[in-house]
């Protein structure tokens, strides 16, 4: 037996947070940081957020759960709003988190083919969950061993290569997945010919075009989806992160065919959709619109580009609205990310020269410039 009574899936800091406000959090020794990755962008209206808080406390007093057998206002109340968002067309199946959203997608798609198509193709360097069959669509090698032999039918092609995925294509293929910008490989944006190009693939082949936007989604990019800015609408899109603002909960939202492919007993969650969950994450999408948060992420997005730029170790900076990454001019990152959080700054790094910026969307200016400054003082130190 070990001491940690955890199993061993994280290479944890030694920290722990006790509380947080905003884009703040505090340790059990009540020191101060500024927070830029917000859970791995979750925390999107703030931590401890009080219009969340209150939404979860009411509703607790309320109703807790009584399972998909029955409905809840919550529920019901959180599709409409979720449809509302995407201009009025989708329907919607809740689960608990992101992998499930897309193992719902992939299910979906698979259903939609009878049986005769199957195959999914995904990019590589692509993100999409831990379960087998999302670990077998994310395309990053590293993370399949041990875990072999994977569920069949998942190709991998280069992310931006469009005559890549036009030659993978055939009587199989199920669907197209892809993130429109790709998180944990570093925030690579798709670039809008690639996902056009996909677009009128899986409309020659009548498949669904799926996008992933379970790290894009809910304003992260100054849009509600990723995909409103782009132009390019999916067949079927994921949700989960930021949704609920660190509750567990997942969407996948269809249009049609796709969404009435399902028949009952066809799929389901025990938790998924529950009235806590739901509450919140309506919550949460209230707060983001009635405090024009996604304006003012475009707004706080171009000035943490603006300010990145200025460093000396910087070499690019790619992303959009608050999710944005810098390219180092030397593999240092994982160093930075240490020192910066002895300073009281959270950062993320996604590689040895890549840091990742997911901030609260509620982050202020002033706290921009302190943790950027921080930053800066670090480079220096690291590059020397």
């Amino acid at each position: 037996m070990t001491s940690d009574p955890l199993m061993n899936t994280y290479k944890r800091q030694a920290i722990d947070f006790v509380r947080g406000t905003g884009a703040t959090l505090f340790d059990a020794d009540g020191k101060e940081y500024i927070d830029l990755l917000a859970g791995i962008a979750v925390c999107s209206v703030g931590h401890a957020n009080p219009a969340v808080a209150q939404a979860v406390a009411d509703q607790a007093r309320e109703l807790v759960h009584v399972s998909n057998i029955f409905g809840t206002l919550p529920m019901r109340r959180l599709a409409e709003k979720l449809r509302s968002t995407t201009g009025g067309w989708g329907r919607v199946f809740f689960c608990n988190s992101g992998a499930e959203a897309n193992e719902c997608a992939i299910k979906l798609a698979r259903k939609a083919g009878s049986g005769k198509r199957y195959k999914v193709l995904a990019s590589l360097g692509g993100f999409h969950g831990r379960t087998l069959a999302t670990l077998a669509a994310t395309g990053q090698p590293e993370k399949w061993k041990g875990f072999e032999p994977l569920p069949v039918g998942f190709s991998h092609l280069p992310f931006n290569d469009l005559r890549a995925f036009e030659e993978a294509l055939d009587g199989e293929t199920a669907a197209i997945l892809v993130e429109p910008i790709q998180g944990e490989r570093g925030v690579i944006p798709a670039t809008l010919p690639f996902l056009k190009g996909l677009r009128a693939l899986a409309d020659r082949f009548g498949i669904p075009l799926i996008f992933d936007e379970v790290q894009t989604g809910i304003g992260r990019t100054g849009s509600w989806w990723a995909f409103q800015h782009l132009g390019v609408k999916p067949d079927i899109f994921t949700s989960a992160k930021a949704l609920a603002n660190g509750l567990p909960i997942g969407a996948c939202i269809a249009d049609e065919p796709y969404g009435s492919v399902f028949t009952p007993g066809d799929h389901g969650s025990t938790f998924g959709g529950g009235p806590v969950v739901c509450a919140a994450a309506l919550a949460v999408l209230d707060y983001i619109e009635h405090e024009g948060l996604l304006a003012k992420t475009v707004e706080r997005g171009r000035y943490l580009e603006e300010k990145l730029r200025q460093l000396s170790g910087v070499e690019l900076v790619r992303g959009v609205g608050l999710m944005r990454a810098a390219e180092l001019t030397k593999p240092v990152a994982f160093e930075v990310v240490s020192k910066l959080l002895q300073e009281g700054v959270v950062l993320n790094a996604t590689s040895d020269s890549v840091l990742r910026f997911v901030p609260p969307l509620v982050i202020s200016e002033s706290q921009i410039d302190q943790a950027i400054g921080k930053l800066g003082a670090v480079l220096n130190k690291c590059s020397t």
